[in-house]
C-alpha cells in the first residue's frame, strides 16, 4: 500500500536527500514538505523534483500545532518524519534561544497535532507512525578507547543543540508510553554529501579551497566522528520505517571514524586529483589554481577550539544490522569523493547558497 508522508524540514540537507530517495523508491507515495525556509531551509534543495505530482510543499512553521494538524487531515497523513531542527553546534552555543524553540518547543507541537489526529478522534489512525531524526551527540563524547555509543548508552549531552535534541528524544518517547503513540527514534553520525549548508566542514573546506581562503581547524584538529553519506541515512530510515519495532530507538551509523584533520587534507588530496584529471576547472575556478598547484594543505589554519569541543563520537549500528538488515553502502572514500565530485559540478547551488540569493533562485522558477 502506499503511503501518504509529512516530512518537516524537507528542505534541508537531510531532509532534502531524503526526499529524493523516498520518491525515487517509492514513486506511487505522496510527499508532503514542511519547512519554514529559515536560514539552513532551501526550497532549491528540492528543484529536481519540485515538479512530481506526488509531492506538496508547505511553506510553514512546525510550532502552530493546528497548520500541522491540517496538514494531516487533508493529506490523510499516515507517516510523520521529522528532520526539521537547527542544528550547527556553533551557533547553539551564541544563540541557543532558537535550539529552544524548534528543536523541543517543535517536536511537543508535532507530537500534539499527530495525537490529536491520528489518536484522539472517533477512530484511532491506524498504522500510523511518528519517526524522529535525532543524533549521537545526545549521548555526549568518547574518549580515544571507549566502546561505540549503542541505543544503550546514557544521555550526556554537552552543547545546547545537543541537551534540546536529547530533550525532544525524551518527548518522543513520552508520547509513545503515555499516550500510545506509534513512534520510532533514530540517533545517526555525522552526514555529509550533496546539499550540505556550506558552513558545515565538508563543504567549508571544499568552497574555500575553490576560493584560496584559509582552512579553519579547530584546536589540534584530533576530533573524531563517524562519518555517514547522507543516502546512506535515508536508507537507514527506510529500513526503520518498515521494520522498525514501534517505541525503539536505532543507530544509524557510517562505521567511518575520522579525524577533522585527516578529512580536510584527504578532500585537498582530493581536490588537487580532480583539477589533475579535469582541465575544465582551471578556468572555472581561477581562484583556485595557486591553493591547487599542490599548496593546498597550506591553507590548514588552527584556530581557537569551540567551547565544551566534544572529543570522539561514534555510532554502533550493531542493533539496527541485526533487526533491519542495515548496512551503509558508502565508504568515507567513496562518499567524500562523491561529495567533492557534487560541489565541483554545482556551483550554482552553493553559490547562491553564500551569497543569499538561494531564497529567490527556485520562487523565480516555480512560483
Amino acid at each position: 500500500m502506499s503511503k501518504s508522508l509529512l516530512v518537516t524540514g524537507g528542505a534541508g540537507f537531510i531532509g532534502a536527500n531524503f526526499v529524493h530517495y523516498w520518491l525515487e523508491q517509492y514513486p506511487n507515495d505522496k510527499v508532503v514538505v514542511l519547512d519554514a525556509l529559515t536560514y539552513a531551509g532551501n526550497k532549491a534543495n528540492l528543484e529536481p523534483v519540485l515538479n512530481n505530482a506526488n509531492l506538496v510543499f508547505v511553506q510553514g512553521d512546525i510550532c502552530n500545532t493546528k497548520a500541522v494538524e491540517q496538514l494531516l487531515v487533508e493529506h490523510d497523513i499516515d507517516t510523520l518524519v521529522h528532520f526539521a531542527a537547527e542544528s550547527h553546534v556553533d551557533r547553539s552555543i551564541t544563540g541557543p534561544d532558537a535550539f529552544i524553540e524548534t528543536n523541543i518547543l517543535g517536536t511537543y507541537a508535532l507530537l500534539k497535532a499527530a495525537k490529536t489526529v491520528w489518536l484522539d478522534g472517533e477512530t484511532v489512525k491506524e498504522g500510523h507512525k511518528f519517526h524522529h531524526v535525532s543524533t549521537d551527540e545526545v549521548y555526549g563524547t568518547l574518549t580515544a578507547d571507549e566502546p561505540a555509543f549503542t541505543e544503550e548508552t546514557a544521555y550526556a549531552p554537552n552543547s545546547p543543540y545537543s541537551a534540546s535534541k536529547a530533550a525532544s528524544d525524551h518527548l518522543v518517547r513520552a508520547y509513545h508510553h503515555t499516550y500510545g503513540l506509534n513512534v520510532t527514534t533514530s540517533n545517526c553520525s555525522n552526514n555529509y554529501g550533496p546539499y550540505h549548508f556550506p558552513e558545515k566542514l565538508i563543504p567549508l573546506v571544499i568552497t574555500n579551497i575553490l576560493h584560496d581562503k584559509q582552512l579553519p581547524i579547530y584546536g589540534d584538529g584530533q576530533q573524531i566522528r563517524d562519518w555517514l553519506y547522507v543516502e546512506d541515512h535515508a536508507r537507514g530510515i527506510e529500513l526503520v520505517l518498515n521494520a522498525g519495532k514501534v517505541g525503539e530507538n536505532y543507530n544509524i551509523g557510517g562505521h567511518n571514524e575520522w579525524a577533522n584533520i585527516d578529512i580536510v587534507k584527504l578532500i585537498c588530496e582530493l581536490l588537487e586529483q580532480e583539477f589533475t584529471v579535469d582541465s575544465a576547472l582551471a578556468a572555472k575556478y581561477p581562484e583556485a589554481k595557486k591553493a591547487i598547484a599542490g599548496q593546498t594543505e597550506k591553507l590548514i589554519t588552527y584556530v581557537k577550539d569551540r567551547p565544551g569541543h566534544d572529543r570522539r563520537y561514534a555510532i554502533d549500528a550493531a542493533k539496527t544490522t541485526a533487526e533491519l538488515g542495515y548496512s551503509p553502502v558508502e565508504s568515507f572514500e567513496t562518499g567524500i569523493r562523491k561529495t567533492v565530485r557534487w560541489y565541483l559540478d554545482n556551483e550554482a547551488w552553493w553559490q547562491a547558497v553564500m551569497d543569499g540569493s538561494y531564497r529567490d533562485w527556485v520562487e523565480k522558477q516555480y512560483n
